[in-house]
């Protein structure tokens, strides 16, 4: 890639020679709020604007001593400190965030691609954590946890009842590598049965079991799934931009093309970014050589481009990107390259509209501040950050208004103005102003909004019941290859069981709200009937392969099949 700018000096050492970080704090929000308007004067307005700056810097020094000085009581400096940066970037845009020391690891593991701890997926069911996946190669998967396993002790501690939750199973499963971490799993030998069995012993003969687990790295995967839609057509969908997001790629993108793939279904959707560079580099898959992929720019950053480097393995053959309002970001830098040249198909929805690039700074106490710095521009010249100047509150109500008046259902209620129109490559016209409009719009499925989908979702049925029938089945399906399993489960009345489940629980099998439209009941029952068999795949074989049942009521997906036909 070629870079064109030198690194901005980091921000702590803009910032010495202060007394405390608060003062820091108050000191770059003056800064910040001064420096614009500044940039923008001649000469002798600068004077002026740097004495307004001046200031303000007074102002906040004083106002400090006088705290420390006169105030009641003792006051929490470093709460008021931590308090005063919140609310500054808060003021600045909504995506300039402050990480305290604490939370930055957790904060970081997304998108470095990997976390310290024992590496398994979890579900809390009835205060009792289920194992639900153990990832390959992790430290769990190494002293011989089983998905299925129930956890009931960490570390001689009772890990079942009221206090457990999902924060709880993370504090003390996780932690620094090396580190040991000694569970008590309750495993069952089931026999086929009912979901109704008791959550903890389920069938057979319980056994108790101690497990001394040696923490490590365990690593996130960016690619959810990978296969083939047919002879010539793949299908890869990519979960967040991390640093291992482009290597994953192209493990998938080789399989495929061994497989006889000619043509690729890129799934961006739900997609809310990660590194620039990373977003760069999956574009550059994709683009021939020489060609601008994006281009960066800010008050203090001159004009920063990529472009493409001719080395990338699929710069030929048809090429679908699917996307909708959650995709944000390094998705929509991708998503807005190769819509810019022409290069692939957009489907889906108009993307969430994040234009804005951030930068991590860390300050002395090792807090993280992640600093709006540029904004990006497409190839055709876009920039799609949509408005925020309303504040936080309607940025982020943003999606829901779209749904309110109806965009996510109808292209029509979408309108820009002309001074947001740009060309294409070819000459089409595309839209900045406010997230990636897709070339072939597929509206939303309301399916899953149905009333009585919505309340089994809500009273945790969906999850539940397909995470108790894995486990009581597990025994007789654990040598079943995944195609011998879609065969095998028709021959199970699933739906029965969880009709006779549902209703247990105390809740109608049936829509109690009045609907009495026979096919779109037919529908919801349809939908609710993937959507378990796609969650016991999940359990039993992995994530991966509830995708693989999911896009038989997929819109989106069917839509960019139909595109590459």
């Amino acid at each position: 890639m070629k870079k064109q700018s030198k690194t901005p000096t980091p921000l702590r050492s803009q910032l010495t020679g202060h007394r405390s970080l608060f003062t820091l704090t108050l000191l770059a929000l003056a800064l910040l709020l001064c420096m614009p308007a500044q940039a923008q004067r001649k000469h002798g307005k600068r004077s002026r604007s740097f004495d307004t700056t001046a200031a303000a810097e007074a102002r906040i020094k004083e106002m400090w001593s006088l705290i420390q000085e006169r105030y009641v009581e003792s006051p929490d400096m470093d709460s008021l400190a931590t308090q005063a940066i919140v609310a500054m970037l808060k003021a600045l845009d909504p995506h300039s965030i402050y990480i305290p020391a604490k939370d930055v690891q957790k904060a970081n593991e997304n998108l470095q691609g990997n976390f310290e701890g024992v590496g398994i997926s979890f579900q809390i069911v009835d205060d009792t954590i289920h194992v639900v996946e153990v990832i390959e190669g992790g430290p769990s998967s190494k002293v011989g946890i089983l998905p299925g396993d129930k956890i009931v002790s960490i570390d001689g501690r009772p890990a079942v009842g009221d206090s457990v939750n999902n924060t709880f199973v993370s504090n003390h499963l996780r932690g620094p590598k090396g580190s040991q971490v000694t569970i008590t799993i309750l495993r069952s030998s089931p026999e086929k049965g009912n979901a109704n069995s008791s959550h903890v012993t389920g069938h057979g003969s319980p056994v108790t079991e101690n497990f001394t687990i040696t923490r490590g790295k365990v690593p996130i995967r960016s690619i959810d799934t990978w296969f083939m839609a047919s002879d010539t057509v793949g299908y890869i969908k990519l979960e967040r931009f991390a640093r291992t997001s482009v290597d994953e790629f192209r493990a998938a993108l080789a399989d495929l093309q061994r497989q006889g793939m000619k043509s690729l279904m890129l799934d961006l959707r739900g997609n809310s970014g990660g590194f620039l560079d990373v977003a760069t580099s999956l574009a550059n898959e994709f683009l021939p050589a020489r060609k601008l992929i994006v281009y960066q720019e800010g008050r203090r950053q001159p004009r920063h481009s990529y472009s493409t480097n001719a080395t990338g393995r699929f710069r030929e053959g048809r090429l679908v990107v699917i996307i909708d309002e959650n995709s944000a970001s390094a998705s929509e830098i991708v998503s807005g390259a190769v819509q810019d040249w022409d290069r692939g198909t957009i489907v889906g929805r108009r993307s969430f509209g994040k234009g804005l690039v951030q930068r991590m700074f860390s300050l002395k106490d090792g807090s993280q501040v992640r600093l709006t710095t540029a904004r990006y521009y497409t190839p055709s010249g876009r920039c799609i950050q949509k408005p925020y100047k309303a504040g936080g509150d309607a940025y982020r109500n943003d999606i829901y208004e779209r749904y309110k008046h109806g965009e996510l259902i109808s292209q029509d209620s979408i309108h820009f103005p002309d001074s947001l129109k740009f060309k294409t490559s070819s000459g089409r016209v595309v839209y900045g102003g406010g997230g990636i409009m897709p070339d072939v719009f597929v509206p939303m499925d309301t399916t899953k909004l149905a009333d009585y989908f919505v309340t089994l979702r809500n009273k945790g049925l969906v999850n539940e019941f397909p995470l108790r029938w894995s486990e009581n089945h597990r025994a007789e399906l654990k040598d079943l290859s995944f195609d011998q399993f879609l065969q095998k489960y028709d021959s199970y009345r699933v739906d029965d069981e969880f009709a006779a489940f549902a209703t247990a629980k105390g809740l109608a099998t049936t829509d109690t709200t009045g609907a009495t439209d026979a096919q779109r009941m037919a529908t919801t029952e349809n939908y609710l009937h993937l959507v378990l068999k796609a969650l016991i795949a999940k359990n039993i074989f992995g994530t991966k392969y509830y995708y693989q049942i999911m896009k038989e009521v997929d819109p989106c997906y069917k839509k960019a099949f139909e595109v590459l036909l």
